[in-house]
């Protein structure tokens, strides 16, 4: 039996994650989990989502994930040190908002970084944001953004979003996407803010992730993969949404 990669995030946001990684590694076994029973993350003490994390982290090391991915950006900038250190045979890989990304390609443009209040005060996100600072950035911490994005109310979306980000329309041109639940509304928010590039890390982690498991020579070679999903409030919408955004019918499901 084939070790699996776990994935988790604080909902179902980390499904943007886990479809960039299963471009590049379709033959792994993945198991992703949702703590919807403790969804928002973003406004929650360190201490809360340090216990959090780590008691999703036991369930994955029970079940012998060979790699386990923060796919949510609160609980890699407040968890992830903690984690490495307390399990260090463990492979962690983090997700982090793609502002280096900003500076690599498009440093001269006035650009938004929309994440939750969280990841805007941690200081791993700050570090990041001093060094490629291009001083045409303004920092959105989106109160409530990935709760109602997780909830589905299109129509609260489209208040929130109109609310929130029309003040920005043609004063920017990329948005850093900091919460792995916004790339599912990247046509929402264009609609309010017209054409912008979107910056969002994913698709580095799943490159670092591969680069790991080849290190280690962990990469699977089964053509056949299955792809477990686990929401802690055992939520049969969350799970038929989840899938729904995967659109992988020839994967099976467990």
């Amino acid at each position: 039996m084939k070790q699996p990669i776990g994935i988790f995030d604080s909902g179902i946001g980390g499904v943007t994650v886990l479809k960039e990684i299963i471009k590049i590694l379709p033959n792994e076994d993945y198991i992703y989990y949702s703590d919807s029973k403790n969804n928002p993350y973003g406004d929650k003490q360190d201490k809360t989502i340090i216990n959090l994390c780590e008691n999703i982290v036991k369930i994955f090391i029970k079940r012998n994930c060979k790699a386990i991915v923060i796919a949510c950006n609160t609980a890699s900038a407040k968890a992830v040190k903690y984690l490495r250190k307390k399990y260090p045979s463990q492979i962690f890989v983090a997700i982090e908002p793609a502002y280096k990304m900003v500076h690599d390609h498009a440093y001269d443009k006035p650009t938004l970084v929309m994440a939750t209040k969280g990841t805007i005060k941690s200081e791993k996100f700050n570090l990041l944001f001093h060094k490629y600072n291009n001083h045409k950035t303004y920092l959105l911490p989106c109160v409530g953004l990935a709760d109602i994005i997780e909830k589905g109310d299109h129509e609260e979306l489209e208040k929130y979003l109109r609310k929130t980000f029309g003040i920005y329309k043609g004063l920017v041109d990329n948005i850093v996407l900091g919460c792995t639940h916004y790339p599912l509304i990247e046509k929402e928010i264009t609609k309010i803010l017209g054409q912008v590039k979107f910056f969002n890390g994913a698709s580095r982690l799943a490159i670092h992730l591969k680069e790991l498991l080849k290190e280690k020579n962990l990469l699977s070679n089964d053509t056949i993969s299955n792809i477990q999903f686990i929401d802690s409030q055992n939520s049969k919408e969350k799970e038929e949404r989840f899938f729904n955004i995967l659109n992988l019918k020839d994967k099976n499901k467990k």
